[in-house]
């Protein structure tokens, strides 16, 4: 079975958690991206998906000029590691219903990003990715409106 460093975006985009929300929609414009990972002289503290920017910055009616990307990002980061069986990346984004991981190296350095689509072109009987879509998409119950 291949290696999640055999099917990721290598050298992914990144993001200070001290740029504004508005530079990262428009480098997720840019890219034609949805996520961007969020690091600092550390390393990664935290991604940034589309859904962080409506939720965090546009619903609740901030300045995406004032808000910082550390302020929208999600903390806490779901990742795998380059050698990694593609299956346990299926696994990580069933589990937690996502799309899209961070991939690490094992000094914990970022190294790509593996998305959904990147384990189904290597998935030949297409029942991995098929099932993990399947737990991703399993309905939320929404939350009535304030």
């Amino acid at each position: 079975m291949p290696h999640v460093k055999d099917v990721m975006t290598p050298q992914a985009e990144v993001v200070s958690p001290d740029a504004t929300a508005e530079d990262a929609a428009v480098t997720m414009k840019a890219l034609d991206i949805g996520v961007l990972p969020v690091c600092d002289e550390e390393g990664l503290v935290g991604i940034l998906t589309d859904r962080d920017l409506v939720v965090r910055v546009l619903a609740e009616r901030r300045d995406p000029k004032a808000v910082r990307v550390g302020e929208a990002m999600t903390p806490n980061i779901v990742y795998c590691f380059e050698d990694d069986d593609i299956s346990r990346a299926a696994q990580l984004l069933a589990d937690h219903q996502i799309r899209r991981l961070p991939v690490l190296s094992r000094e914990r350095s970022l190294v790509g990003i593996v998305s959904l689509g990147d384990l189904a072109v290597h998935d030949e009987s297409g029942r991995m990715t098929g099932e993990v879509l399947e737990d991703i998409s399993q309905p939320s119950r929404p939350r009535r409106a304030a």
